[in-house]
């Protein structure tokens, strides 16, 4: 086991209020030479400890060995601050295998906090990724983002912040994200073009939208089985800061859990609750920043077989983001009037039915009628009174 910062390294570490102790000067730059070794020697099986205290880096840090844990004191006792990072696209790049990191948080990167590549077995447990100075589009796009990964554990953790998703899994297999808290990122929770996620246990609020299962075109894969549960999502309504032409940049502000182009998703047993535009959004991705014709072949753009059922769902609908839908809650349902918990934008395959299924009695669809340009919006729920064989539980490797 390798323990980094004993004695034996000879860092004198600052006070910096509080229990916190900060890095300074050649101090800051003593300790990041020397984590950036202990990662670039590390063999499987090892353990590199971080201490109680805030730590000043300015360069991305990497790890591309397997079978390795990074462990702080806390995540709001360990602190790697980038706040003067002035080299590297992201704060921690990691793309060995069986890797998991707890206990820490990282403030301030440049660009992606935590981004995991190609690795099978992650585990993120009880971090903190946040951009101090408050949401805005200059701050990185993810917090936590694994992509292209199997076997993914995201738990206890927080993400604040992000220009795009606090906490993305993206092209991955075989996802669990549970018991984490995302607030004020633009998509508090995204999961694209992933097979196989369990989403529970989390709360989101204060941001854009707060749970996203997207399925995007032009990706090494489409996603598939994903089921949100036993969330609480509520007053996402904070205005939208992503990067114009990205994804979550067309997501109305007042946005609860939002599914686009995504099949097999099940939605249950969550409080949603709040949400300004609406609770629940279904769309296709000819609603989004992404509507041409360079798609691949394979590609569908319809959702289909998404199953809300059993789910608290409570206010929201009453102040939507954006003069059209402004517009249309006016004509459809009078001034003080609200859209119904369920907004869908009405794209639907013509050679077979979408099973767009929603079996919440207090739950009334409200179609759009995007493809006609809106000439028909309309509550329609009766169509969509049906209900679907549950999805089944995702299961990890032993390892994690």
């Amino acid at each position: 086991m390798r323990l980094l910062l004993s004695s034996a390294l000879g860092l004198s570490l600052v006070a910096c209020g509080g229990s916190h102790t900060e890095t300074s000067g050649e101090t800051a730059a003593d300790f990041q030479e020397q984590l950036q070794v202990q990662l670039l020697d590390a063999q499987p099986g090892d353990v590199i400890e971080l201490p109680e205290g805030k730590f000043s880096l300015n360069r991305s840090l990497s790890l591309t060995q397997d079978g390795v844990t990074i462990r702080g004191a806390g995540m709001d006792k360990t602190i790697l601050s980038f706040a003067g990072q002035v080299a590297g696209a992201e704060g921690l790049l990691v793309t060995g295998d069986q890797f998991t990191i707890e206990d820490l948080a990282i403030e301030d990167t440049i660009g992606d906090a935590l981004k995991i590549n190609e690795a099978d077995g992650v585990t993120i447990r009880r971090v903190r990724t946040e951009w101090t100075g408050g949401p805005k589009t200059e701050n990185g796009a993810y917090g936590m983002y694994p992509v292209q990964t199997t076997n993914v554990l995201i738990e206890d953790s927080v993400a604040i912040g992000a220009s795009d998703a606090g906490i993305y899994v993206g092209q991955s297999k075989n996802v669990v994200v549970r018991n984490n808290r995302a607030e004020k990122n633009v998509a508090g929770i995204e999961i694209e073009n992933t097979q196989d996620a369990d989403v529970y246990g989390n709360v989101t609020t204060g941001n854009t939208g707060g749970i996203l299962v997207f399925n995007m075109p032009n990706l090494s894969q489409s996603g598939g089985r994903v089921r949100v549960y036993n969330n609480e999502v509520y007053t996402n309504n904070y205005r939208n800061f992503g990067h114009p032409g990205t994804p979550v940049a067309s997501i109305p502000a007042g946005s609860g859990i939002v599914v686009s182009s995504h099949d097999d998703v099940e939605i249950f047993e969550n409080v949603v609750r709040n949400n300004r535009t609406a609770n629940v959004i279904i769309s296709s991705v000819y609603s989004t920043n992404y509507a041409d014709d360079s798609w691949s072949d394979d590609f569908d753009p319809y959702p289909e077989r998404i199953h809300v059922h059993d789910n608290e769902l409570e206010g929201g609908g009453g102040n939507p983001d954006g003069a059209m839908l402004q517009a249309a809650r006016v004509l459809k349902f009078g001034p003080t009037g609200r859209f119904p918990h369920v907004l869908w934008d009405g794209f639907a395959p013509e050679d077979r039915s979408h099973e767009i299924c929603i079996a919440d009695d207090e739950a009334e669809v409200f179609n759009a009628d995007v493809p006609n340009e809106s000439a028909d919006p309309r509550v329609e729920t009766e169509p969509h009174r049906c209900s679907l064989e549950p999805l089944a539980a995702v299961e990890l490797a032993a390892a994690l």
